[in-house]
This record gives C-alpha cells, sequence and structure tokens, in this order.
C-alpha cells in the first residue's frame, strides 16, 4: 500500500505542476494579451524578428504548445502567412526553455542568512501563494487579479515540483537502474521520452519530472540526453496531432514546419554528439557527468537553441520542404472557395486567446457592415430604375450576411469558456447584438427590393412625387448608415452619438410621408396598391434606421455598462431630456432634410391634374 501512496503522490504532484503552470499562464496571457497581439501584428518576413517574437511570446504563456496552436490559428484566420509563421515555431521551441530555468530554484543552497535562502523553493512556493491569495482576495481590478492568478499558479507549481521530488526519492534505487538502462541503450531512452511526453502533452512537466529526479538521486549526461531529445519530438508530435484537426493546407503546413523542424534538430543534436565524442570534445568527464536540476535545464535549453541558431538562417528551405510534404488542395469550384474565405477567421484555435478571438469577430462586423451598405445602396437604386441582376446581388450579399452571422454567433458562444474578464465579455455582447442589427439592416434591404419587384410586377410605378418624398428620407438613413460604420470602425463614441438625434428625425419624416401619401391616396393621385407598396417602404426605412440606433446603444455600453439591460429607458430619457447637445443635434438635422421635405408640394401639378380629373 505504502507504494501506492508514493504514486499517488508523484501523480499528484504532477497535476500540481501542470494546473500550476496553466494557471500561471493564464494570468500572464491575460494581461499581456493585447501586447501580444500589437507585437503578431508587427511580424514581418524577417525570420529573426519571427524567431523572436515566438520565444517571448512562449516565454509568456510558458507553453511551446499553446503558442504555435495559436500561431496556425491566426494562419487559418489569416493573420499570418504561413512563411511568417516558421519563425514564430521556432523561436517557440526555444522559449519553452524557461520554464526549466525557473525549476533549477529546486537545487537552490544557501544558508538561513542569505538573501538567496529566500528563493529556494520551500520558501518561495508557499510565499506565492500566500501573496496571490492576498491579492485576490484585496482587490476587485482584473489586471491585479491575474497578477494574484499568476503567482497563486507560480506557488502551486513549485508545490507540485515538491511532492513530486519527495516521491522520487522513495523510488530512488529503481529510477537508478532506469537512467542506467537509459545511458546503455539510448534508443530506449529516446521513445521514453517520445511517448511520455505524448501522454503528458507538455514538455516542461515531463523535463521537470526529469529535474525532479536529479534533484533527488541524480542523473548523469548520458542517461538523460536521449530522453530530453525523444521530449523535444514528442512535444512537436502532439502539437501537430492538435493542430492540424479540421485544418487547412497552410495550417498544417505551420504544425508540419514544427514536426519537421524538430527531427532535424534531433539529426543534428546526434550528429553533434557523435562529432564531439569522436573528436574529445565530449569527453567522459562530461559524458559520465552528474546533473542536477540546473544541469538538466541547460542541457534542455542548448538541445533548443543551438538547432535553433543553425536552422534559423535555413527556415525557407524549411517553409519549401513542408510545402512538398503539404501541397495545396485542388478545387473545382473557385467561387465557393471565396464564399467560405471570410468564415475561416474565425478558426478555433483563437478560442483559447479570447483578446484574438474577438478581433477576429471584429473584422468581419465590419465586413458585414460593408456588405449591408452596399445592399442598401443597391435596393435604393431599384427605386429609379429596377434591375434583375442587381436584386441577384441583393440576394447573394443577403445570404451571405445570413451565413456570417450564424457563424459568428455560434463562435462567439463557443469562446464564453474562455472568456474571463468583464471587458471581454462586454466585448462579446456587443458583438453578437451589432451582428444580429447588421443581418437585419440587411433583411430590410430584400424587404425594400421585394416591394419594388411587386409594383414591377403589376406594371406600376410610384408616382413622380413619392420617388421625390423618398429621395429624401432614403439620404437621411444612408448618413445614419454611414455614421453607423464610422462609430463601429473607430470606437467613436463622438459619432455614435450623432445617430440617436438623427434617428428620430427619420421616425418623424417617415410619419409625414405616411400623412402625404394617405393624402394623395385620397385625392385618387395614388392608386391604394403603390400606397401599400410605398407604405412597405417606408416601415423598412424606419426600420433600418432604428437598426442603427441600437447599434450605436450597443457601442455605449462598451464603456457605459449601466446601460446595459436598460436600453429602453435610456433611449427615452435621451428623447425627453434638456441635454442641449441632443436637441441642438435634432434641431439641425430636422431644419436639414426639412427643407428639402417642404419644398415638395403634396401633389405635383400633373397629378393634381390626375386628380382633379378622376373626381
Amino acid at each position: 500500500m505504502a507504494l501506492i501512496y508514493h504514486i499517488i503522490a508523484l501523480l499528484g504532484g504532477l497535476a500540481m505542476f501542470l494546473y500550476g503552470m496553466r494557471v500561471m499562464g493564464d494570468g500572464l496571457k491575460s494581461n499581456s494579451g493585447g501586447a501580444m497581439k500589437a507585437a503578431l501584428a508587427k511580424v514581418t518576413n524577417k525570420p529573426v524578428f519571427a524567431f523572436l517574437l515566438g520565444m517571448l511570446v512562449t516565454c509568456v504563456i510558458q507553453s511551446s504548445t499553446a503558442t504555435i496552436v495559436l500561431t496556425v490559428g491566426l494562419v487559418g484566420a489569416g493573420f499570418l502567412t504561413f512563411q511568417q509563421s516558421v519563425g514564430i515555431v521556432l523561436g517557440a521551441n526555444v522559449g519553452t526553455a524557461i520554464t526549466a530555468q525557473v525549476i533549477r530554484l529546486m537545487d537552490l543552497q544557501s544558508a538561513e542568512n542569505s538573501i538567496m535562502y529566500f528563493f529556494k523553493a520551500d520558501n518561495l512556493a508557499p510565499l506565492a501563494l500566500i501573496i496571490g491569495m492576498v491579492i485576490l482576495m484585496t482587490t476587485k481590478r482584473e489586471s491585479k487579479k491575474n497578477m494574484g492568478n499568476v503567482a497563486c499558479g507560480f506557488g502551486v507549481l513549485f508545490m507540485g515540483l515538491i511532492f513530486m521530488s519527495d516521491a522520487v526519492s522513495v523510488f530512488g534505487d529503481t529510477l537508478s537502474h532506469l537512467l542506467t538502462a537509459f545511458a546503455s541503450n539510448y534508443l530506449l531512452g529516446f521513445l521514453s521520452g517520445v511517448v511520455v511526453t505524448g501522454v503528458i502533452q507538455s514538455s516542461s512537466a515531463v523535463v521537470g519530472i526529469v529535474q525532479s529526479v536529479a534533484s533527488s538521486v541524480g542523473v548523469t549526461f548520458n542517461g538523460v540526453f536521449a530522453v530530453i531529445i525523444g521530449v523535444n519530438i514528442g512535444d512537436c508530435l502532439t502539437t501537430y496531432l492538435v493542430s492540424r484537426i479540421g485544418a487547412r493546407p497552410e495550417q498544417i503546413r505551420t504544425a508540419m514546419v514544427h514536426v519537421v523542424y524538430n527531427i532535424l534538430a534531433a539529426l543534428l543534436m546526434v550528429v553533434l554528439l557523435v562529432a564531439g565524442r569522436m573528436t574529445g570534445l565530449l569527453n567522459d568527464t562530461i559524458w559520465y557527468g552528474s546533473l542536477n536540476s540546473g544541469g538538466v535545464a541547460n542541457v534542455h535549453g542548448l538541445f533548443r537553441i543551438i538547432p535553433a541558431v543553425c536552422l534559423l538562417p535555413f527556415s525557407n528551405l524549411l517553409a519549401g520542404i513542408t510545402e512538398k510534404i503539404v501541397p495545396d488542395k485542388g478545387t473545382s469550384d473557385k467561387h465557393a472557395d471565396d464564399a467560405d474565405s471570410e468564415m475561416y477567421a474565425l478558426d478555433p484555435l483563437l478560442l483559447t486567446s479570447p483578446i484574438m478571438a474577438l478581433d477576429q469577430v471584429s473584422m468581419l462586423v465590419k465586413r458585414m457592415l460593408d456588405t449591408a451598405y452596399q445592399n442598401y445602396s443597391d435596393c435604393t437604386q431599384q427605386v429609379y430604375e429596377f434591375k434583375d441582376s442587381r436584386e441577384a446581388d441583393i440576394d447573394r450579399r443577403e445570404h451571405e450576411l445570413d451565413r456570417l452571422t450564424d457563424a459568428i454567433g455560434h463562435y462567439l458562444v463557443q469562446l464564453t469558456p474562455y472568456i474571463k474578464r468583464d471587458r471581454d465579455f462586454r466585448r462579446q455582447n456587443y458583438q453578437l447584438k451589432v451582428s444580429v442589427c447588421i443581418e437585419r439592416i440587411g433583411d430590410l434591404s430584400v424587404e425594400i427590393t421585394r416591394a419594388l419587384k411587386e409594383l414591377k410586377r403589376v406594371d406600376r410605378d410610384f408616382s413622380e412625387t413619392a420617388v421625390t418624398e423618398l429621395r429624401v428620407i432614403m439620404d437621411a438613413v444612408d448618413e445614419i448608415l454611414n455614421l453607423a460604420i464610422q462609430a463601429v470602425r473607430n470606437r467613436d463614441l463622438v459619432t455614435a452619438a450623432r445617430i440617436e438625434p438623427l434617428e428620430e428625425v427619420v421616425d418623424d419624416m417617415a410619419a409625414d410621408l405616411n400623412t402625404r401619401h394617405v393624402t394623395r391616396m385620397a385625392h385618387n393621385a395614388c392608386d391604394v396598391y403603390c400606397g401599400i407598396q410605398f407604405q412597405n417602404v417606408l416601415a423598412s426605412l424606419e426600420s433600418i434606421s432604428d437598426q442603427c440606433s441600437d447599434i450605436s446603444i450597443y457601442l455605449t455600453e462598451l464603456s457605459e455598462s449601466e446601460i446595459r439591460g436598460h436600453e429602453h429607458e435610456y433611449i427615452h430619457q435621451l428623447h425627453h431630456s434638456t441635454d442641449s447637445a441632443f436637441q441642438e443635434a435634432y434641431k439641425n438635422t430636422r431644419v436639414k432634410y426639412y427643407s428639402r421635405l417642404q419644398a415638395i408640394p403634396v401633389m405635383a401639378e400633373k397629378e393634381r391634374h390626375a386628380a382633379e380629373d378622376a373626381e
């Protein structure tokens, strides 16, 4: 039974290590997500810059797998090219070695009166936990809470290492025999590194286990170097399998270049080790030398850095090899590919990084706005000259808007479990609501087109006066749509504030134009059928204006969260307030459009004569 308890302690320590590393990485990523996004935006085709970026990002989020999976997602979303990703992949391989350097604090030896005694793992772990909990219990700011999570994760990570080291010391003889077997059978050591890393899915955790063994019972260079090479291979195979699920060719290439690189890196290190033994550079003192935790970290770091430095100049060659292994898929339907290309921006691999995922949604929301505006422009042109080809374009774009809305909604729901910060939750909520508003604007443009098509079907047209009146209100709706686009694109609250006064003027005009058209129908200047379609068009125009109003409110909610859930009260108070800015904007806008409207007689001269003749 004692053996079972020690095994449980070992596995429990490993679980604490993995959990601590995840919590620490998530906390760091939450605080640096915006900086990470900005850095990735500056990636060029210079491999050295991309290499340094990949190394930096991996140091921050404490996981080369997470960095490469994120990179694969960005390639799939069109944010990075495959060529740009190669340098990042190489840098990620080096960045993951930083965890092992932190773990070497396990071997720190110092007297109690030395300042270095403070950094011993036995002291640092509980202290980090205390600091983390104090921060979490005493602050409400998200950034500070994230730092509290980082501190707690750091403490849990080291507590896990302490548990593992204590459990490993019990298996001293068994592990010594095992490492002796690895020292005499390098293939066995290599395969064990591949398999264990594949099962645990964390190279840092496996290297941490080796470091725990080194701290407890000691290891030799010839007993662990093959294991570390195997760890590097196992790490890239796990990443490849995760990254290629449902991936496109360029994404699979990014995952594959990681495999190609690590295989070449392993071969390079084997060649260097053989050459070192043959030339005497790796003498028996080094080859059979004992390594502590810091020594294991240094070997791991060298095995990561040396291949990266040697192979970085050949990154284009690595890309070329990978492109031959993963060729482009042929397609017989280029138009279908073009229609689906925008959907690739919503890559599931980006879900673990909410900031980047939300940025991709934001890009599509802006694209939807442009599409909806194009549909509105086309449907208003149908008033003056109805074309079947234009109607087909409107229907095609409406189908695109429907698909994008569904895709965005599904993607944002999938993102929910990964959102930790309130600002990201508000942004997610905003994008869900705005995408629905935009889709509705597309629907209303189709409804206007259908009303006009009905007139064409029965060979009727709006009167000259009706068309002139429609031009005024359509210009107002065009302005309000442009304001909404500008406000969303630039997150411009000043522009958003200009929408509501204009929306109220559109409402006023819709009511007045209805009254004027009823007057024409009453005097037989317009028939009932045309009157019904005229009212349908007016209702759709007013509804488009309402959707723009909703967009401005949802945008305002991002900075004024107290509005959320009370939108109707907010609008009511705004319309009935004595706010001078709102009243002034409403007055100026009303003068602008009503001066044109009032210059239009209710009935043109020929319409009046036709009405008189009918009577």
